[in-house]
């Protein structure tokens, strides 16, 4: 009977992981409002610039690196709605909107295993460092040919990087 009892009450210590979940969606949303409010202040930017025909030095920069950091921002609140469906399909239930009337699931929210969890968690982190690599790439720079050299091999690193994340987990 102790056994049962004890077995039931470590099993319904699951829905902790609800915890998680509930704030990891929090993150998210925000994370995607900071971001879209960077676009706006970006777009602002942008039509103010151009209406008293101003043209700052490093104009360019500015707009394309506070389009970057936004989208490094959804990338990162992508990270966060992964994580929370992840851990709610893995520890709670499986998500039955999720599916369409087949009862086929979304091969986004496929996740049956911690480790199917981490490979789409690590597979967007990536795709963050990538975003924030060029983010940063924006704002250096070059004096020399070797500044060059190592801006081209940096860019190689991350492409042959690239290459072959898109092929794990594929036959």
């Amino acid at each position: 009977m102790f056994e049962k009892i004890f077995e039931s009450s470590l099993w319904g210590s699951r829905f902790i992981v609800i915890l998680a979940v509930i704030f990891g969606l929090i993150g998210a949303l925000l994370l995607f409002a900071v971001a879209s409010f960077d676009i706006y202040d970006t777009a602002k930017y942008v039509i103010s610039t151009y209406i008293n025909h101003a043209h700052p030095e490093r104009f360019h920069e500015n707009v394309v690196g506070g389009i970057i950091g936004a989208v490094d921002l959804y990338l990162i609140g992508v990270v966060m709605l992964l994580f929370s469906f992840g851990l709610y399909e893995l520890f709670i239930s499986e998500i039955d909107a999720a599916k369409d009337e087949e009862g086929k699931e979304s091969k986004i929210l496929a996740i049956h295993s911690l480790d199917q969890l981490k490979d789409k968690i690590s597979k967007v982190i990536v795709m963050v460092l990538v975003v924030g690599f060029f983010q940063n790439v924006g704002h250096t720079e070059y004096n020399g040919a070797q500044d060059m050299l190592y801006f081209a091999l940096s860019i190689t690193a991350v492409a042959v990087g690239l290459f072959f994340l898109g092929k794990v987990g594929k036959h």
